[in-house]
C-alpha cells in the first residue's frame, strides 16, 4: 500500500513508530507535522495506537482500521523481537562469569600494556539491576549505572590513574595534577585532571558519549579519530560506523540516573521530559495539546518509577498521563 496521509506517504509514519526512519523521512515527518494542529493529533493518536493496540482519541474509523492493520504486523514483529531479547538476556546471566573472566584477562592485559600492574591487582564491580556507588582509592566517586562494569587497581601506582568502564559511569574525580586519570572504554578514552562528568560506552563500540558538567577533559577515540578538549555543557560523541567524534551541546538531565532529586530551574515541559526520560530510561510522547512553555521551578524528588515522580508535578503543569509499557503518554489535564 502506497497510499498518501495528507501529503505524507503512511510508509513513512509506520517507519516512524518502528524507529527506522532515515534522516531524510524525519525531515519530511517534521514538516508534515508542521503544516496542520490536525497531523499532530493524528500522529499522536497512531503512537498510541502502536504501543497500546487502540487508542482513545477520536480519529476516522477507516483510517485508524487501516493503520491497526499495517501496525498489527509490526508488533507481532516486535514481540517476536522482545522474545529474542529475553531469551539473550537469559544466556547473557548464565555468561556472567564467563565475561568477568573475558574482561578480567583482557583488562588485565590492557593495564599491562599501560604500565599498571596485573590483572591480580585488578578489582571488578558490577552493577546488574541497582546502581552502584563507589569510591576508588584516590578519593575519586565514582556511580554505575545498570549492567555496568568498572576495573581499576587496587592502588593508583606511576604517573597515571587508570580505569576501565564498559556500560555507563558517572565520575567526580579527585583531583590531582601530578597524576592524570584516564577511563579507557572501548570506543574512547577521556583524560581528565579533576572534573566531574558522564561516559556512556558499550563494549561494541558503536556508539560513545562523554558529557562534561564541571573541569574539563580530553576525549580521543581509540581507533585514530581524533581528540577533542571538552568545556562544561559540551558532549562529545563518537560514532562507532562513521569513525566521526563530533561535540555538541549536553542533553538535558544527564546526570540525573544517578541523583536522588532534579534540581529544576524555569524548566519548560519538553525539558522536562527529557531529564525524565533519560533518569527512568523510557520514551514520553507529548500531545499537541500540552502548553509546553509552562514550566516548572525547585527541586523535584527522584521517585522509585517515572508514574510517581510525575504524580508529584502533574496538578502544578497542568497534564494527566498514562504509561504503556515503557512508554508515556502526556496530555493536557484540561483534554478529555
Amino acid at each position: 500500500m502506497n497510499r498518501k496521509m495528507g501529503k505524507l506517504d503512511e510508509k513513512i509514519i509506520v517507519k516512524f513508530l518502528a524507529g527506522e526512519c532515515s534522516e531524510e523521512e524525519l525531515r519530511s515527518l517534521n514538516v508534515w507535522l508542521e503544516e496542520s494542529e490536525e497531523n499532530a493529533h493524528e500522529l499522536f493518536t497512531l503512537e498510541e495506537l502502536y504501543h497500546l493496540g487502540k487508542s482513545d482519541a477520536a480519529s476516522e474509523e477507516a483510517l485508524l482500521a487501516k493503520a491497526e492493520k499495517q501496525l498489527s504486523q509490526r508488533l507481532g514483529e516486535e514481540r517476536k523481537r522482545k522474545l529474542k531479547r529475553t531469551l539473550f538476556h537469559r544466556w547473557m546471566q548464565y555468561a556472567a562469569i564467563a565475561v568477568g573472566a573475558f574482561f578480567i584477562g583482557g583488562m588485565g592485559y590492557w593495564f599491562y600494556q599501560t604500565g599498571s600492574r596485573s590483572s591480580e591487582s585488578l578489582v571488578t564491580v558490577t552493577a546488574n539491576e541497582t546502581i552502584k556507588e563507589l569510591m576508588l582509592p584516590d578519593g575519586t566517586k565514582v556511580w554505575l549505572n545498570k549492567n555496568t562494569i568498572l576495573q581499576y587497581p587496587r592502588n593508583f601506582e606511576g604517573g597515571e590513574r587508570h580505569v576501565y568502564l564498559n556500560g555507563e559511569g558517572f565520575f567526580d574525580v579527585k583531583r590531582n595534577t601530578a597524576k592524570p586519570f584516564i577511563v579507557q572504554s572501548h570506543a574512547m578514552q577521556v583524560r581528565v585532571l579533576g572534573t566531574t562528568f558522564n561516559l556512556k560506552s558499550g563494549e561494541n563500540g558503536q556508539r560513545a558519549v562523554a558529557t562534561l558538567l564541571k573541569g574539563e577533559v580530553e576525549v580521543k577515540g581509540n581507533h585514530g579519530e581524533g581528540m577533542i578538549v571538552l568545556s562544561p555543557g559540551q558532549q562529545a560523541e563518537l560514532d562507532g560506523m562513521t569513525r566521526r567524534l563530533t561535540v555538541k551541546p549536553a542533553e538535558p538531565g544527564i546526570e540525573g540516573w544517578h541523583d536522588t532529586a532534579f534540581d529544576l530551574n524555569q524548566t519548560d515541559i519538553r525539558t522536562l521530559c527529557k531529564i525524565l526520560e533519560r533518569a527512568y530510561n523510557v520514551k514520553i510522547i507529548i500531545a499537541p495539546d500540552v502548553d509546553i512553555e509552562r514550566t516548572y521551578s525547585g527541586p523535584l524528588k527522584k521517585k522509585e518509577n517515572v508514574a510517581a515522580t510525575l504524580d508529584l508535578i502533574k496538578n502544578s503543569i497542568g497534564i494527566k498521563y498514562k504509561v504503556i509499557g515503557e512508554n508515556v503518554f502526556i496530555s493536557s489535564s484540561k483534554s478529555k
